[in-house]
């Protein structure tokens, strides 16, 4: 689930009544998950006091409150519900949302995006379907991890870019059926099934690798994940010649 609180106006008991709205009604089969991403790459990631304001108040609040399981990974993701831990269990640094992920395992568990207030461009699932398809916009990255106490720089390469353009998966989800739209307090809310993000998204890779990038000198972001994958593109031609 990924919320921005502010669209969703007053609500009874403020991000911790969303909340325990949300486990309500997924019941007490249901898992509840929220990306819970570190705010700085600066600083050494410590599931229990580095905050994720960055993903909003709800996902702040929700891996402080009693029971939450929290991914021990810069790129955490927290969750409560009988798939927590399996959710939650170690994953690499430097594949964010690989199968290997929380937000793989969502989709292999079949479980459902929820996005209230917020669009695709916060869908981490797209990323999982760009890494599924072998996107080549890898773009360096760093981040510091603890060893043995000492803080050291890890140097990693993410798919990363403007992620604008995975608005897209609204026209392509909504016609076929895969979305369903609703209003939440004062907010556009959509779900959709995590399997059905990828499926629609992985068509489309498939045709245009570079279907969620601006066209060139439109963003920066996306400017450098089209050298990045022009690199790519030309290493692999000179390793095969």
């Amino acid at each position: 689930m990924h919320a921005a609180f502010s669209k969703l106006g007053p609500i009874e008991g403020g991000p911790e009544g969303l909340i325990a709205a949300l486990r309500d009604a997924l019941g007490p089969d249901g898992t509840l998950v929220m990306p819970s991403m570190s705010d700085d790459d600066e600083v050494p990631f410590d599931a229990k006091s580095t905050p994720c304001a960055g993903m909003g108040v709800v996902a702040d609040t929700f891996w402080r409150m009693p029971g939450v399981m929290r991914s021990d990974n810069p790129h955490a993701f927290a969750a409560v519900g009988p798939m927590a831990a399996r959710i939650t269990a170690t994953h690499p640094l430097d594949v964010p949302h690989g199968l290997d992920s929380p937000v793989g395992r969502v989709y292999e568990l079949d479980g459902q995006v929820l996005l209230l207030g917020v669009g695709h461009d916060a869908n981490t699932t797209v990323h999982l379907a760009e890494n599924m398809a072998g996107a080549r916009y890898l773009r360096p990255k760093h981040l510091i991890v603890l060893e043995d106490g000492t803080p050291l720089r890890y140097e990693y390469s993410e798919l990363d870019h403007c992620c604008e353009n995975f608005a897209k998966l609204d026209g392509w989800l909504d016609a076929s059926g895969q979305q369903r739209r609703g209003i939440v307090g004062r907010a556009q809310a959509r779900l959709m099934r995590s399997r059905d993000v990828v499926e629609a998204a992985l068509l489309r890779l498939g045709q245009d690798q570079n279907v969620f990038l601006h066209p060139p000198c439109v963003c920066d972001e996306c400017d450098e994940a089209h050298a990045a994958s022009a690199r790519s593109v030309g290493a692999a031609s000179a390793a095969s010649s």
